[in-house]
Parts: C-alpha cells; sequence; structure tokens
C-alpha cells in the first residue's frame, strides 16, 4: 500500500505541477490583454492593436497546452484517488462540475471569438470578447480554489451514508481558507504576468529590436507588476495568519517552531532537525516576530509541533525550505519589479538590467511551485485537513500500473514541455508583425 500511495502522489503531482505551468500565465495575461485592446478601442491608437495581437499569440499557445495537461488531471480522481472520490465526491465534484460548465466553456468559446474575429466582428464585440476571456479564466480558478480550500478546510458537510455529504453550500462558497489562497494565487499569477512582459520586452529593447513597440509595452507593464508583487506580499500575509487559525502544525513546520510558546520569535536563519526535535541552529531571533505575524499579536501563544501527535506531523524539511524559497523569492520579486519601474521611461535601457529581467522570467513560476508545494505537502498526512488520510484515498490497484502510467506521464509532458518552450520562445522572438 506504501508503494501505491507514493506512486500516487508522485504521478499526481507531476501531472499537477506541469498543468499550473500554464495556469498563472492565462489568468494574468488575459488581464494584461484586456487593458491592452480597451486602450485600443478607447484611444483609436494602433499599436495598442498590436499589442493585442502580439502577446495574444502567447496567450494561446499557452492556453492551448494548459487545457491538454488539465484534461489528463481529472482523470486521476478516478483511476489513482477513487476511494477519496466516493468518499467526498458529493462536494468535491460539484466544484469541478461547476468550474468545468460555468467558467471553462465560456472561456474556451470567447476565446475562438476574439482569436478568429480580428476584422470580421466589430472593435467594441472584439473587444468584449477578450474580456470575457479574462472574466471567464479568472472565475474558474475561484472553483479550483474552493475545491482546493475544501481540502484543507473541511466546512459544510456532514457524514452520512458513510461519506462526506455536502450540507452547507453557502459554507462551502465562503470558506475562508479558499479565499485567502485565491487572493494569493490570484495577485501571484498577475506578477508573474508582468514579469513576462518585461521579460520579453527588455530582451528585445536590449537587442534594440521593435523598441519603440517594446519601449511602450515595458512603460505600461512596469508599475501593474510593482502593485502585483506588493499585493502578493500582503494577500501571503493574510493567508499566513489563516494557516496559524486553521492548520497550525503546518505553520509549525513552516517556522520549524518545535515547542509551544509565547511571544515565539522568529529566527533568520536556522536549520530544522527532524530526528532530534530541534534545530541545530538557530541564529538573529527577533523576539514575538513570529506571534506578531501569524495571529497580529506580538503576545500570541504559537504551538509547536510537539503539541501535535507525531503521526500528524508533515514532513519538515520540505514544507520548511519551500516557504524559506517563496518568501525569498517574493522579497527579489518587489526589488526586480521596484528597479524596472525606475528604468522604465529611460531611452537607454542597461543591458545588466535586461538581462535579469530576461532570466528573471522563470522565477515567478518556481516561486508559485514551492507556494503550492507548503500547501500541498505541507498538509499530509491528510489529503483532506483532519478527515481523510491521503493512505485512506488511494485507489486499491497494483503498483506497478501506477509505476508505468508515472513514466508515460513524464514522457509525455516533457515532449509537451519541449513543444511549449519551442513555440513560445520562437514567437516571443520573432516580435510583433508590422
Amino acid at each position: 500500500m506504501d508503494d501505491v500511495v507514493l506512486l500516487s502522489r508522485l504521478q499526481f503531482a507531476v501531472a499537477v505541477f506541469f498543468h499550473f505551468i500554464f495556469v498563472p500565465l492565462t489568468l494574468g495575461l488575459s488581464v494584461l490583454l484586456v487593458w491592452m485592446e480597451t486602450r485600443y478601442v478607447v484611444t483609436g491608437d494602433e499599436v495598442y492593436k498590436r499589442m493585442a495581437k502580439f502577446w495574444g499569440k502567447l496567450f494561446i499557445i499557452n492556453f492551448t497546452l494548459g487545457v491538454v495537461t488539465g484534461i489528463t488531471l481529472e482523470f486521476q480522481f478516478g483511476t489513482n484517488w477513487s476511494r477519496y472520490s466516493m468518499y467526498v465526491g458529493d462536494i468535491f465534484g460539484s466544484l469541478l462540475a461547476i468550474e468545468a460548465t460555468a467558467a471553462f466553456f465560456l472561456e474556451s468559446t470567447f476565446l475562438a471569438v476574439w482569436a478568429f474575429g480580428w476584422e470580421r466582428v466589430g472593435k467594441k464585440t472584439h473587444c468584449f470578447a477578450i474580456w470575457m476571456v479574462a472574466l471567464a479564466s479568472n472565475i474558474s480558478a475561484v472553483w479550483i480554489l474552493l475545491a482546493n480550500g475544501w481540502m484543507q478546510n473541511p466546512v459544510g458537510y456532514v457524514i452520512r451514508n458513510g461519506r462526506a455529504e455536502l450540507d452547507n453550500f453557502l459554507a462551502v462558497l465562503t470558506n475562508p481558507y479558499a479565499w485567502g489562497q485565491y487572493a494569493h494565487t490570484l495577485t501571484s499569477a498577475w506578477m508573474l504576468a508582468g514579469f513576462f512582459v518585461l521579460g520579453i520586452s527588455a530582451w528585445h529593447l536590449a537587442r534594440k529590436s521593435n523598441s519603440d513597440f517594446f519601449r511602450r509595452c515595458f512603460r505600461m507593464v512596469a508599475p501593474f507588476t510593482l502593485i502585483c508583487a506588493l499585493l502578493t506580499m500582503v494577500t501571503g500575509h493574510q493567508q499566513g495568519m489563516v494557516v496559524a487559525k486553521h492548520q497550525p502544525v503546518k505553520l509549525a513546520a513552516m517556522e520549524a517552531q518545535w515547542e509551544t510558546q509565547k511571544k515565539a520569535p522568529m529566527h533568520l536563519l536556522q536549520f530544522p532537525d527532524r530526528v532530534n526535535k530541534m534545530n541545530s541552529l538557530e541564529w538573529l531571533a527577533i523576539p514575538g516576530a513570529m506571534s506578531w505575524l501569524s495571529y497580529g499579536d506580538v503576545n500570541a501563544e504559537v504551538k509547536g509541533l510537539k503539541a501535535f501527535p507525531e503521526k500528524d506531523w508533515p514532513p519538515i524539511s520540505s514544507t520548511f525550505w519551500s516557504f524559506r524559497v517563496m518568501v525569498g523569492l517574493g522579497g527579489f520579486f518587489i526589488l526586480l519589479a521596484l528597479l524596472a519601474l525606475l528604468q522604465r521611461n529611460k531611452e537607454e535601457f542597461p543591458p545588466g538590467i535586461a538581462s535579469a529581467l530576461a532570466w528573471s522570467i522563470p522565477l515567478p513560476y518556481l516561486g508559485m511551485a514551492f507556494g503550492w508545494t507548503v500547501a500541498e505537502v505541507g498538509r499530509q498526512p491528510w489529503i483532506v485537513h483532519g478527515l481523510m488520510r491521503t493512505t485512506d484515498a488511494v485507489s486499491p490497484v497494483p503498483p506497478g500500473n501506477v509505476a508505468i502510467s508515472l513514466v508515460a506521464f513524464i514522457v509525455v509532458y516533457s515532449l509537451l514541455g519541449l513543444i511549449a518552450v519551442y513555440l513560445m520562445r520562437k514567437y516571443a522572438c520573432l516580435g510583433p508583425r508590422s
């Protein structure tokens, strides 16, 4: 059974992380396309139309690959996690069904109108189509994160007939854990799209390729990116307080807090030692900082890992270090976005800054991946926190079958990844058509 659980978790991790590569750019770039095309309709400036067409081509490539990888992801709830689906499908399945019927089809329909409607429909109708794509994309994320938020903080259910059944849909819709996740995910995705546009624009500006076009793109998106980076920090802090309230054991793992204490300090450098249940190094303690950040009160009590049964501890090292990398990258993004903002009105673009922005395009993806590692690994050993353990959720299938499908997923996704990188790089480097 342990082999099946591990292999199924690895397969789902491969599928979900690869799919998620395409999700945040869809969310963020759709918003920027709305901004660009709306300015074209309002001002009549053809440059904004060229912007929408150029960045829209990259958006469509990204969206298409996101759809392909998303379809296979949902099948795993039946193939690898059938016991989970049987136990909580009444709640989880309804949220995914709403996402598919109310958001995804709306998004796909209007994207087709937008992609093939240039010069075929009126400017306002065409602009309305991209508004609907952006709205549907960002609403789609609501239902996905309501489903995940319910796994993190199950509410609105009763145990009946040996399974969890929906009892209060309003409680599910207003789950504070889910909305905190949504806010943090959305601002992160918008920030990622901002750095995507800044990085490609900076690459062209350094080579004096389509300079006027990309300088206007850069000027337009730089303040947006900084605002989103700052909002990501704010929403991340708010979600951290939600975690402290609903999943204190996850908080303890994130901070390697072993002992329960009031006025809990935060150490700028520390190394958790899982074997000895202590930190092997603690350096530069800030008294009361963890209490204040977690509960808004410098004297608040923070529960340590030892306050919980060891069988309920999440993996300490992966949760702790993923959290540290995520926070460190978040600080770097604010500094980089500020630097970009200070350069936005300069005619000569410093090569060093251009290189930093271009090479930093993958970093927001990594930041979000580490954030989701904290959220999902930090929830273990529960698949639904406090309600169902991961070991009880897996399908009763031979480990060999899962191993074969895992290898197949890795091979297919690697090929799709190469195609995605090739197409995105090709059209990003070509620049806009005249």
